[in-house]
């Protein structure tokens, strides 16, 4: 039995497919199984969430491997980053250990560190550490920047396009490897598939193509046919002006500025396509994704 946390999200939905073509045994840890849609009736639901440890323990019953892709980037009414991403994945690799979980996948992100100016990274770095040490065979996936046509981020900057002009946070200039949610997915896979070897193993994932944001934005612009000067908005005006609306509309804010902080910290690989080619897959340029020519 595999348990799968996440399921509902950008990877997660991509990789609860491939498990489910498999005849994987799937239990997915979520608060609304009907986010799963249909695929709700093929596997065992268990009810509960990262604010909620009691519920590890009975969705943890008989499992051998976790794929824990759930996280947050912003806080939430249950639980601020820290504790979702952070002491969340500590509980769990803690009931996993005394449940007798042989295996433990884990999604953290590249450039983590217990310094890092952002609160995502620091809590995704004491969670990486948690998963270190703990007494099981673990897989530590380190991502550049996921993303898939229609996803949030890509849904936010399509209406933005609708502007005269394209608002871009900052300068523009953090650096990125993006890597599209199926490659990922099948990278997850082909490391399931493939027999324990080290206590611990860790793959840094990113695509073929090192973009800055501006490169994005116009990439996706390009999707869209449609042409549009960049306005780059400075960083306090930015950080102000979201946690304004963070503070008077909360978790309903349609950005967050723990979220736009993540637009201006680099998140590349000194490995490029490395450690998805150490497992077969040859990432997509997001270009191609994207449907441009």
């Amino acid at each position: 039995m595999l348990l799968l946390t996440g399921a509902t999200g950008l990877v997660g939905s991509a990789l609860l497919s491939r498990l489910l073509a498999e005849g994987a045994q799937v239990r997915c840890l979520v608060r609304d199984p009907r986010r799963l849609g249909a695929k709700r009736v093929r596997v065992q639901i268990a009810l509960g969430d990262l604010s909620d440890p009691p519920s590890f323990r009975n969705a943890l019953r008989g499992v051998g491997t976790v794929v824990h892709l759930a996280a947050s980037i912003r806080d939430q009414p249950r639980g601020p980053i820290e504790e979702l991403n952070g002491i969340a994945t500590w509980r769990m690799v803690e009931a996993a250990e005394r449940s007798g979980v042989e295996r433990f996948v884990f999604f953290s992100a590249l450039d983590v560190s217990t310094h890092h100016r952002a609160r995502f990274f620091r809590a995704k770095a004491l969670a990486e550490q948690a998963v270190r040490d703990a007494h099981l065979h673990s897989t530590v996936f380190a991502p550049s920047l996921v993303y898939a046509p229609g996803d949030p981020w890509l849904t936010l900057l399509e209406r933005l396009a609708l502007l005269p002009v394209m608002l871009v946070p900052g300068r523009g200039r953090a650096i990125y490897q993006p890597i599209w949610a199926e490659d990922v997915a099948d990278c997850v896979i082909a490391a399931l598939r493939a027999p324990a070897g080290e206590p611990h193993t860790r793959y840094e994932l990113a695509g073929p193509q090192t973009l800055a944001l501006n490169d994005i934005v116009r990439t996706v612009l390009a999707s869209l046919n449609r042409k549009r000067p960049l306005v780059h908005v400075p960083t306090p005006i930015v950080s102000r002006t979201l946690r304004l609306l963070e503070a008077i509309w909360g978790p309903r804010a349609f950005a967050t500025w723990d979220e736009a902080e993540l637009m201006e910290v680099p998140m590349v690989s000194a490995r490029g396509v490395a450690g998805a080619e150490r497992l077969g897959i040859t990432p997509q340029p997001m270009a191609a994704v994207l449907g441009v020519g």
